[in-house]
């Protein structure tokens, strides 16, 4: 396995400290007689994003995989297959983390069926969308199901039905799955959820002792209160230090206070029980009861994570209750960190998973 290291960390509560450390991500080797896939990157108008608050772009760039019999097969249609990138990152820097298009042509070229590939961007001004609904930010949610979805089929030879519609995340991406997954069966047929983060409802403070997390939470405050604006604010706080702002964006947005309109989870330290419950409302272990139905339509359903990830506690409680209810699910806690394998995963797991999974044929059912 040849290595590339990443810089990558998983920030996913308000207030919480990030810790960014240097991990190895393994890459497949390259597999002798893959065909190369073609690559376009092109932008999708996000309808869904218009006159959000804090300024997001609302063309948002988007990065197709086109099969290698794409372009020769001039009649054939293909499923899409649609891949959410996690916290910090866009789609580009996603490209990198999966190593695609490299594990895309070795899948191929190891039996998995051809099929299209889609990672449209969501990153934020705050350096991640949640792949929610709100105001700040605008519709991320819908953006990826609604936007996305009809702009590949209304552009590429797709198989334009449920059937033939994959969609897998990882780490915030994963969050993105599970929350768009549970709400959207008619437009997704098989679903893949990669170390999912946010599955559990968040309080202000963070992890640690008390007083170290109230310090810091009132110095979260501290620097949202002096902030002139959305960009100023994601100035003073780069890379994982404005994850807190990005969930209060996502999920306690409120246009009645400007400049940044949202509201923190806490008030001199002190967790608010009106904006926790916002965030509860969006945590999908709170929320999947209410979806059981819906799950149940997915022709498959598999999540995986790594044995040295501690993000395993929570993906592990979303299978035992899927398990509970009945939800046909695969679940596999592999060796690894919460990065370290999502390069072989997706060569050698997600995109079998899929080729075994999506309706191949305008006919088939």
């Amino acid at each position: 396995m040849r290595i590339m290291k990443l810089v990558i960390a998983c920030a996913v509560a308000a207030g919480t400290v990030p810790v960014i450390a240097q991990v190895q991500t393994n890459v497949p080797e390259v597999v002798a007689g893959a065909k190369p896939a073609a690559v376009e990157h092109i932008k999708v108008h996000g309808t869904a994003l218009e006159g959000n608050l804090e300024g997001d772009a609302v063309d948002r760039d988007v990065i197709v995989f086109l099969p290698p019999s794409y372009k020769k097969e001039g009649k054939r249609r293909y499923p899409v297959v649609y891949a959410l990138h996690g916290y910090s990152i866009g789609a580009e820097q996603w490209t990198h983390e999966i190593h695609v298009p490299q594990t895309i042509e070795g899948a191929f070229a190891k039996g998995s069926q051809e099929m299209i590939v889609v990672l449209p961007d969501s990153k934020t001004i705050y350096n991640g969308s949640m792949y929610s609904s709100s105001a700040t930010t605008g519709d991320f949610e819908k953006f990826v199901w609604h936007d996305v979805v009809g702009y590949i089929d209304a552009h590429y030879r797709t198989i334009a039905k449920r059937e033939s519609r994959g969609l897998v995340g990882h780490s915030m991406g994963g969050y993105g799955a599970s929350r768009i997954g549970m709400k959207h069966p008619e437009v997704f047929g098989a679903l893949y959820i990669m170390s999912p983060c946010c599955m559990s409802p968040m309080t202000g403070g963070g992890p640690g002792p008390a007083e170290q997390a109230k310090e810091r939470a009132i110095a979260g405050e501290k620097k949202a209160a002096a902030a002139k604006s959305p960009a100023d604010l994601a100035a003073q706080s780069p890379g994982f230090g404005a994850a807190q702002y990005a969930t209060a964006a996502a999920w306690a947005p409120n246009p009645k206070n400007p400049p940044l309109f949202f509201d923190l989870p806490t008030k001199d330290g002190v967790p608010q029980p009106e904006i926790a419950a916002k965030y509860a409302a969006n945590a999908p272990l709170a929320f999947v009861d209410q979806y059981i139905g819906n799950l149940k339509q997915y022709r498959a359903i598999s999540m995986d994570v790594g044995d040295q990830d501690g993000l395993r506690v929570d993906a592990t409680k979303l299978h035992t209750i899927l398990d509970n209810y009945g939800v046909a699910n695969s679940f596999e806690i592999y060796p690894g960190t919460h990065v370290s394998a999502v390069a072989d995963r997706f060569q050698n797991h997600v995109l079998p998973f899929f080729s075994k999974n999506l309706c191949f044929a305008a006919s088939c059912k």
